[in-house]
C-alpha cells in the first residue's frame, strides 16, 4: 500500500450516541482538544456517532476515513461491542487505521491480561476462571491460601464486575462457605452471602461476549490506601501520569455500609518526578515484556492506552514494587493535556504507514 499524507488525513472520533440527532460542533465535544490538535497538524477530524441501528451508514462513513479513534466502552447500558468490533475489524481490512484494534484490545485490554503477565513484575498470584466449577472451588482454595481477594470479571469499566471477597466463615462443602462481598461500584452494599450464591449470581457472565466471559483474581493490596497510579501510554512511551486516593474495595469509614465516592484523579506530564521509577520499568522492559507475552506487534498498540497500578509490598532496600490491576484501552478519557500531541502524532505515523 503506498503511503499517504497526513495533510489532509481525515481521522474518525467514535463513540456512542444516537447518529439520527446532528454531531455536536467538535468545541462542545468532550474530545474537542482532539479535534484542534488534528486541525493544528493539518488532518481533519470528524465524529462519528455509533449505534446498532446505523451500522450501515456508520460503515460507509468509516470507509471514507483514513483512520479512526475509538471511545466504546465493553458494555454500555447493558450494549455490548459484538456488532462494532466485527465492523472495526471489517474496516481495518480495507486499509483503515483502528485505534484499538478489537483484537488487540482481547489481547491486552481485557483482565485477564493480569492472567497472561501474571510472570512480570507487576504480577504474581493470578488465578483464572472460565467455568462456574473453576470460580466455585478456585476462588475458595485462594481465599483459604493467601486471604482477602479482589475477583474481576473479564471486561467491564467503572467498577463494574469487580468485588472485594473476603472468606468470613469456612464451610467443608464450598458452597456453603460464607463470603463478605465489597462491590467496586459507587454507592454499592457491603454484603454477606454464600460461595454458592455468589458464583450463582455470576453465572451469566460467562455467555457473555460470545461466551468468553471469564474471571480473574488476584490478592488484595493492603497499600491501597496510598493511592492508584495510573500510566497514559501512547504507543510504547509514557505520555502522562495520574494519581488518585481510590475508595473502591478500600476499607469503609466507621460505621459506613456503601462504597464512598472516590476524590478527583489528579493529571500530571510524563517527568513527574514521583513516578519516572515506575516510567523507567515501563518503557525499559515491562511494555515489550507485555506485548511478547500477549502477541501484539508495537505497530498495533493503541495510540492511547492505560495501565493502573497500586503499591505492592516494599522490597528489603524499603523500595517499592508495583501491581498491575487492569489495562485499559476502549475508552481511555480523560487523559493528561501533554498526552494528547503524543496520541495524534502516533495515529498520524501510522495512517501514513
Amino acid at each position: 500500500m503506498a503511503k499517504r499524507h497526513t495533510e489532509n488525513a481525515r481521522i474518525g472520533l467514535l463513540w456512542r450516541g444516537d447518529p439520527a440527532r446532528p454531531a455536536p460542533p467538535p468545541g462542545e465535544t468532550r474530545l474537542r482538544a482532539f479535534f484542534d490538535e488534528f486541525a493544528a497538524r493539518g488532518a481533519e477530524a470528524a465524529a462519528v456517532i455509533y449505534a446498532e441501528e446505523a451500522h450501515d451508514l456508520v460503515r460507509e462513513q468509516l470507509l471514507s476515513l483514513d483512520g479512526v479513534l475509538v471511545w466504546v466502552d465493553p458494555i454500555v447500558r447493558g450494549r455490548e461491542r459484538l456488532a462494532l468490533d466485527a465492523l472495526l475489524r471489517e474496516v481495518a481490512t480495507q486499509g483503515v487505521f483502528v485505534s484499538a484494534h478489537p483484537d488487540v484490545i482481547r489481547r491486552m485490554g481485557t483482565k485477564e491480561v493480569l492472567y497472561r503477565t501474571r510472570g512480570l513484575p507487576w504480577g504474581g498470584d493470578i488465578q483464572l476462571y472460565r467455568t462456574p466449577g473453576e470460580l466455585l472451588a478456585g476462588l475458595l482454595g485462594a481465599l483459604r491460601s493467601t486471604g482477602p481477594r479482589v475477583l474481576k470479571q473479564n471486561r467491564g469499566s467503572g467498577g463494574n464486575g469487580v468485588w472485594r471477597v473476603e472468606l468470613v466463615r469456612d464451610e467443608e462443602s464450598a458452597a456453603d462457605a460464607l463470603l463478605r462481598v465489597q462491590p467496586a461500584e459507587r454507592g454499592a452494599s457491603v454484603v454477606e452471602m454464600c460461595l454458592g450464591d455468589f458464583v450463582a449470581e455470576r453465572m451469566p457472565y460467562f455467555d457473555a461476549f460470545g461466551g468468553t466471559g471469564c474471571f480473574v483474581d488476584q490478592p488484595y493490596q493492603d497499600r491501597i490506601g496510598e493511592g492508584m497510579i495510573r500510566a497514559y501510554i501512547s504507543g510504547d512511551r509514557v505520555a502522562g501520569f495520574g494519581h488518585q486516593f481510590v475508595t473502591a474495595l478500600a476499607p469503609l469509614p466507621e460505621g459506613a455500609v456503601e462504597t464512598p465516592a472516590p476524590p478527583p484523579r489528579y493529571y500530571f506530564a510524563p517527568d513527574k518526578p514521583e513516578f519516572q521509577d515506575l516510567r523507567r520499568k515501563l518503557e525499559s522492559g515491562w511494555v515489550a515484556e507485555m506485548q511478547e507475552l500477549c502477541g501484539v506487534a508495537t505497530s498495533e498498540l493503541p495510540a492511547i492506552w492505560d495501565a493502573d497500578f497500586l503499591l505492592g509490598p516494599r522490597t528489603a532496600a524499603e523500595e517499592d514494587t508495583y501491581v498491575l490491576c487492569e489495562i485499559n484501552i476502549s475508552g481511555v478519557f480523560p487523559i493528561p493535556h501533554e498526552a494528547v500531541a503524543p496520541l495524534v502524532t502516533w495515529t498520524l505515523t501510522h495512517v501514513a504507514g
